[in-house]
Order: structure tokens, then C-alpha cells, then sequence
């Protein structure tokens, strides 16, 4: 397969963010795609910001996806998506869990967390959902990833039954029908 595409995953330490790397560098790989994905975690485990750079195509040579060049923009929290918003391309798609986490500079008082903090998306296409609600109507808060994935699915050129897949692979075999069904509740929104 050809599929060629520049991806940032942001969010907060504990939302799966790298659940979500891993699938997505696992469903290219198996689809015989180049695939680099490159990590920052800095104090995620402490709920601080996570950012992952998920880059396919035949010939990948760095990790990092350059400011300007993401085709996708997937954040797990709508603060996450403003910080990153510099990274996606014109024309780009932004996807965005429509939850607010609060940094602690807000939390101590020394911030105030943003009015509208997708507003610097303005001009883009943005599709956001409430990916906590309905992971959480699927039976886990966890599989918040991957509703968010499932939106992202419409976008790329696997079949849903290689995410599936993929996702089989990742995710303990206990949590596979939650995590599959907030993928194909997912994959249904803005469709």
C-alpha cells in the first residue's frame, strides 16, 4: 500500500495516547508501510503533556514531524490541541476530544485556562467529539483513544478490518469488545 501521511497524537499522561501510536505504527507496518514513531513523554505520568509524531510513507527518514507539515492533528484534550496547532499543515484536519483537563499552572491559580482554546484552529477543518462520553457508553474511559482513532479511521486508507486488527493486537484481549465497539462508534461520527 501507498498510504503516505504526517500525524501528531497530543494529549495528557494516562488518556492512551500511546496506546494510540502503537496501533497506528502497528496497522501501517502490517499494510507494508514505512512507519517512524518518535515519544515525548516529559511528566506525563504526573498528568503533564505527551506528544507523539507518527510518520508513513515508503521512505521515512526522521521521526519528527516538522511544524506546518502534519496532515492530522489528534488531541486527546482541547488545551493539548491549541499548544500543537503549529504543527498542522493548511488543510489539515484537526480531530479533538472535546475534554478539559487543567493544567497545573491552572490548578494553582497561576493560569487561567483558555475561553476557547480551539480558536487558533480557526480556518482548518476540525471534527470534535466528546471521546471520554461515549468511551464511557461503551463501557470504559479508557477506550477514549480509540473513538478518537475510529474518527481518524475515515481519513486514512486501511479497511476497517486491518484497525481491527491492529487493535487486537494492542489491547488486552479482556478489553478487545469495548475497545472495538468506541472504535466503530468512533469511525460512525461525522460520517
Amino acid at each position: 500500500m501507498n498510504a503516505k501521511f504526517d500525524l501528531v497524537i497530543v494529549g495528557v499522561g494516562g488518556q492512551g495516547t500511546l496506546l494510540a501510536s502503537k496501533i497506528l505504527g502497528r496497522l501501517a507496518l502490517k499494510e507494508g508501510c514505512g512507519v517512524k514513531v518518535s515519544e515525548v513523554h516529559g511528566m506525563s505520568q504526573r498528568g503533564g503533556s505527551v506528544i507523539t509524531h507518527v510518520r508513513v510513507g515508503d521512505e521515512v527518514f526522521s521521526p519528527i514531524v516538522a511544524a506546518g507539515e502534519a496532515d492530522y492533528l489528534l488531541s486527546f484534550e482541547q488545551l493539548e490541541a491549541a499548544r500543537a496547532a503549529s504543527f498542522l499543515r493548511e488543510g489539515g484536519v484537526a480531530i479533538v476530544n472535546t475534554q478539559v483537563i487543567w493544567p497545573m499552572p491552572v490548578i494553582t491559580g497561576a493560569m487561567q485556562y483558555p475561553e476557547n482554546p480551539l480558536a487558533v484552529l480557526e480556518g482548518r477543518t476540525v471534527e470534535c467529539a466528546d471521546a471520554l462520553g461515549i468511551a464511557v457508553e461503551c463501557g470504559s474511559q479508557k477506550a477514549l483513544n480509540l473513538v478518537l482513532l475510529g474518527m481518524l479511521s475515515r481519513h486514512l486508507p486501511f479497511a476497517a478490518e486491518a484497525w481491527e486488527e491492529a487493535i487486537a493486537a494492542c489491547v488486552p484481549a479482556k478489553t478487545l469488545a469495548v475497545n472495538l465497539a468506541a472504535f466503530m462508534r468512533g469511525r460512525e461520527l461525522h460520517a
